[in-house]
């Protein structure tokens, strides 16, 4: 396992009430109201907050992979992420599917962008060998 040697930011985050609650973050820039997944309630929950904050690294890790290799990521790139939560053996568990596009961009070189990108992206890595992820290309 990796460990940090440099830490770049801290997320920090006071929630209550659990899924059907409220999350704030310290510096008040986030401030949700939390609800079950498919149930009553104005608040998003926190399958969507992954998929948001895990696409989002993603497409900066695309820019990164883009960079070293000297290409324009597209301005309109974008990650469809879905995850699911469901049950199996032994409880509770997360599956992901992001379907990238990269608009104008070569579909090998595209495929080696996302590739290079999984490699690097902070969620992709906590995620690897912990929950099953299908990456796709749009």
């Amino acid at each position: 396992m990796s460990r940090i040697q440099n830490v770049l930011y801290t997320g920090k985050t006071y929630t209550t009430g659990g899924r059907n609650g409220q999350a704030r973050s310290s510096d008040d820039r986030l401030d949700v109201k939390l609800s079950s997944p498919g149930g009553p309630g104005a608040g998003t929950n926190p399958e969507q907050l992954f998929a948001a904050g895990w696409s989002a690294c993603f497409i900066g890790a695309l820019g990164h992979a883009a960079a070293e290799r000297k290409v324009a990521l597209p301005k309109d790139t974008a990650i469809d992420a879905e995850v699911d939560l469901g049950t199996g053996e032994g409880g509770y568990f997360l599956q992901a599917r992001l379907t990238v596009s990269l608009p104008g961009i070569d579909t090998a070189l595209a495929q080696e962008l996302v590739e290079a990108a999984h490699a690097t992206c902070p969620y992709s890595k906590a995620t690897r060998g912990n929950i099953d992820v299908s990456l796709q290309l749009a």
